[in-house]
């Protein structure tokens, strides 16, 4: 059985999405909101027992590499360039008064 799409109140969700619609937009949305809802009602009719649940229709991989410890600059040798220096920190000028 068809979901009931038109008991949904587009317009009410309009507004709490604070959205301005015209009613040739407000049915074009409620047609499709029917066509979802139908479709979904398909879906259900599945079997799904043996499917494990995901998040991602692909598998997710983390494409950083590994946080390893390396060799870098002293402390010196970063603020060297610096225009100022203050305390081992860079000094830069007020931008907030």
């Amino acid at each position: 059985m068809p979901m009931s799409a038109p008991a949904i109140d587009i317009q009410k969700i309009a507004t709490l999405a604070r959205l301005k619609l015209t009613s040739d937009e407000a049915d074009l949305y409620q047609a499709q909101l029917g066509k979802i809802l139908d479709y979904m009602d398909v879906l259900e009719r599945y079997d799904l027992g043996g499917v494990e649940p995901t998040a991602h229709a692909m598998p997710v991989h983390n494409v950083l590499r590994a946080d390893e410890s390396r060799p870098s600059f002293s402390r010196d040798e970063a603020l060297s360039n610096a225009p100022k220096s203050s305390h081992g920190q860079f000094q830069i000028p007020k931008v907030v008064e």
